[in-house]
């Protein structure tokens, strides 16, 4: 028999909107953003303007090739060298390539060649990058703030999406790309000297990672996520919530707002009421700090959500389709911040870089691979059929996650850090 005890609890943290370090890792979180929003921008019209369609849209795919390749053993990277040092190395190297950019095409026109060995180096920049930023909060952060410091990054997170491109649009308006690429090498600078006066605490020496070989630590942090009552089924959920929303939300907006006849107009509507309902889920986490019951919020909310995106494709008006989609950043960001705050909460840290890159890897390297048969089925089916599909699998996360006790009765920290447990043999 055992007895679980648990120690006298700290003092209650400083709240994370008012931690200097969270604010420098916010401050250059959110530059590190903007820089991307205008980099994709700008190498999209240097695509455009240098060479066909086609080729324009293989040098945007080059980079997704070493983030799906690479992303786990990112995570493994992470953990080994310590989340500051990769995300420095990262934005550092990000910098000196798009100035360097910059540099080439104010002397000359190097043709297509050399913007996708840019976009290759991005992909594998970002397969270090990503991960490293998923393990970093725990790191400056009380254990009990970083839900809110999961909203604080969500907002984060679009400010950048919402002001990067029309900054990147200005600047080509003005000077080109090469001025685009200018801007987007110095906001990658900015967030460099806020990197750098980050305080890091170590993690205990126990739970440091073993000095095994790199496949060696993969296979642990596989089997860490695999053996973890939350964070396994986690992965699952939003590994399907992924597939579910990526193919109606990016290939088929175009073609509904198309066939409706709203136009890029109604494609910007539509994506401003999904980027504020999002927005508005990630402020009320930065302010409340923890949703109770989380593990079932989370999940219920996916279901919700799922009905909002099967609803949209049979939308006749474009002002009830903003509202629909309103409805769906809201639930469906509210369900994005409560899994990465659950990964925070329920990961040992240790492993956070591991697991991050796990959970990356779905969004960003197995779910693009369907656009391409989201297209086809849309073709042979319509919209209705596809939309109502991605829906159901966005739906069956839910479910599954509801199915799952632990991830159902998951919850987030309570306002202090959390108690150590001591277990004695009785």
């Amino acid at each position: 028999m055992t007895t679980t005890i648990a120690a006298p609890v700290a003092a209650a943290a400083r709240p994370a909107h008012r931690n200097p370090q969270v604010l420098r890792w916010l401050g250059a979180f959110t530059a590190s953003t903007l820089g991307d929003s205008v980099y994709y921008l700008a190498l999209s019209w240097a695509a455009v303007s240098s060479g066909t369609p086609a080729q324009a849209g293989l040098v945007m795919a080059v980079s997704a090739v070493p983030r799906a390749l690479l992303m786990l053993f990112g995570g493994v990277i992470a953990d080994r060298l310590g989340p500051r040092r990769v995300v420095i190395a990262s934005d550092t190297v990000r910098c000196l390539v798009t100035l360097g950019l910059a540099a080439t095409l104010f002397l000359a026109s190097p043709g297509l060649w050399i913007l996708a060995a840019v976009a290759l180096v991005f992909g594998t920049v970002d397969a270090l990058f990503l991960p490293a930023v998923g393990a970093l909060p725990p790191r400056i952060a009380a254990h009990d703030q970083l839900a809110r410091v999961q909203g604080m990054r969500g907002i984060a997170y679009r400010l950048g999406a919402v002001l990067g491109s029309p900054l990147g649009g200005l600047a080509v308006a003005v000077g080109g790309s090469a001025t685009a690429f200018t801007v987007a090498g110095v906001l990658f600078a900015l967030s460099l000297p806020l990197l750098c006066t980050l305080r890091i605490r170590p993690l205990p020496a126990e739970n440091a990672t073993s000095g095994s070989t790199a496949l060696g630590d993969l296979a642990d942090g596989l089997r860490y996520v695999r053996r973890h009552r939350v964070l396994g089924p986690l992965m699952v959920v939003v590994l399907l919530g992924d597939l579910g929303f990526a193919g109606p939300l990016n290939v088929g907006l175009a073609l509904l707002a198309e066939q409706r006849g709203w136009g890029a107009a109604g494609i910007g509507w539509i994506l401003a009421g999904f980027g504020t309902g999002a927005s508005a889920a990630s402020l009320l986490l930065t302010v409340r700090g923890r949703v109770p019951r989380a593990g079932a919020v989370l999940n219920g909310v996916m279901i919700l959500g799922a009905v909002s995106i099967g609803a949209l494709a049979y939308v006749p008006l474009l002002p009830v389709a903003v509202l629909v989609a309103l409805s769906i950043g809201v639930l469906a960001g509210l369900s994005g911040v409560l899994c990465g705050a659950l990964v925070q909460t329920a990961c040992d840290p240790a492993y956070l870089g591991r697991v991050s890159a796990v959970s990356s890897l779905g969004s960003l390297g197995i779910a693009p691979l369907g656009l391409p048969l989201t297209g086809a089925a849309i073709g042979h089916w319509g919209l209705g059929p596809v939309f109502v599909a991605g829906a159901a699998v966005c739906a069956l996360s839910g479910v599954y996650g509801l199915a799952v006790p632990a991830l159902r009765r998951a919850e987030l920290p309570k306002g202090q850090s959390p108690a150590r447990r001591i277990t004695a043999g009785a």
